[in-house]
Order: C-alpha cells, then structure tokens, then sequence
C-alpha cells in the first residue's frame, strides 16, 4: 500500500531538505479525522459561561470565539466537502471504557481529565457531529494512537493520507500529528480547524508541525484539493 521513496523524487526539496509532504491527497486512501470536538472540550455550558465575566470559563474566552466564529465553520465546509466527494470521515474523542475512569492513562488521572463511557460530555459536538455510519473512536490519551487500535483501522481502511484538525492544536492534534508520520501516514493538518487557549500557542504548534511532520493547510485549500477529485457522481455540491 505505501510506496517506495524512489516515487516521490519528483517532489521538490524546501529550503530545510524537507521532501514529500506536498503531496496531494488520493481518492480512496484519504481520511479526515476529527479531534476531541466534543461536549467537554468545547461543548455549548463552556461557551455560554465564557461570555460571562468572574467566571473560569471567562479565562477562556479566546478559545471558545474561536471555536464559534472560525472553527466549527471551517470543519463544517470540510466536513461537507468530504462527504460530498467520498471520502472516510472519522472522529475521536476523549473517552473512558469505564464509567468511573479506573482505565484511563495515568496522565489524564493526574490532569483529572475524565469523560464517562457513553456520557454527554464524550460526545461530539451538534455542529460538527457524526453522520451515518462513520467512525468515532474513544480514546484515553492524548494522541489518539497511544490508546486505541486507530493504526489498524486506518489500515484496514487502506488509508494512507490523514487530514487531521480539532483541539487542542498543541496537546492532543500536535501528538496525534507526530504520531501519524511516525506510523508512515501522509499527514495534512488544517489550521483554521484547530483551537488552543492562545493564538500564540496555536500559531507555535501549526509552525512547528508544518513541514516537518505535516502539511498545513487552510480549510478553503483543503476543501480545493478536495473538490479536485470530483464528488461521489463526479461533482462536489457548493456550500
């Protein structure tokens, strides 16, 4: 299923002698994979509570903006035009197998990071939520390969390009991004589609994954490169 390095010589060289990560995406062996969209990271209380001043959430404020004004617009016109266009959407979330959380890793014990099985704050969000019979899968750790068999089914699947956005960029989408490559995946990462708590340690994540464990990509240059492959009948519908 991967290729061999000879084939992609023809890939230019940047500055840094990074090569191959320009690649466009193929029909057939792209994912996109949603990252911890779900009520307990950005869910409707959080975003409520944020505009309200003295109280945690207000601290937050930054993040929960972005989530309304740039990022669940942004995935939704993605999350349209992959659809549109065939293409495997899948979704994880922070998730114990176990209703007091004893499985969880050690980590998110510590940080007190906890969302029940089968609970409300587990879920995805409404705006951005799962349609038919696509994968969501649960994890307990921050990069979504560490706790789950995602690997095996990415496999399975025949995927080989991985389209990942969500939050946070700089915790659980940066690890999963790093991971990614590490496993042999193509990885794009669309940055209007990412949230953290401050532009600053978005903007450090998105530089320092961008050509050297990914591709950054906007939504609108994604959901191009997406329409290039023609939709499922040969056309993409507009937003």
């Amino acid at each position: 299923m991967f290729r061999t390095v000879s084939e992609f010589d023809d890939l230019p060289v940047d500055a840094e002698g990074g090569r191959y990560r320009e690649r466009p995406i193929e029909r057939g062996q792209t994912a996109l994979l949603s990252i911890d969209m779900q009520n307990m990271e950005c869910g409707p209380h959080m975003r409520r509570a944020a505009a309200q001043p003295g109280t945690p959430e207000h601290a937050k404020a930054y993040f929960v903006n972005r989530i309304d004004d740039v990022v669940v617009p942004a995935q939704q016109r993605l999350l349209a035009a992959a659809r549109a266009a065939g293409l495997e959407v899948m979704f994880t979330t922070i998730e114990s197998l176990t209703l007091d959380g004893r499985d969880r890793s050690l980590d998110h014990k510590i940080s007190r990071i906890h969302a029940p099985r089968g609970s409300w704050e587990a879920r995805v969000i409404d705006e951005v939520a799962p349609i038919g019979d696509e994968i969501v899968v649960p994890k307990t750790s921050s990069g979504v390969f560490n706790s789950t068999n995602i690997d095996y089914l990415l496999r399975n699947l025949g995927i080989r390009y991985l389209v990942l956005f969500g939050v946070l960029t700089d915790q659980c989408v940066e690890s999963t991004i790093r991971d990614a490559a590490d496993r042999g995946y193509m990885v794009t990462v669309v940055d209007d589609a990412c949230a953290t708590y401050t532009p600053e340690r978005h903007d450090h994540s998105i530089r320092s994954m961008d050509k050297a464990y990914a591709r950054a990509r906007t939504a609108d240059q994604m959901i191009a490169e997406i329409r290039s492959l023609g939709g499922l009948a040969g056309t993409v519908a507009a937003d």
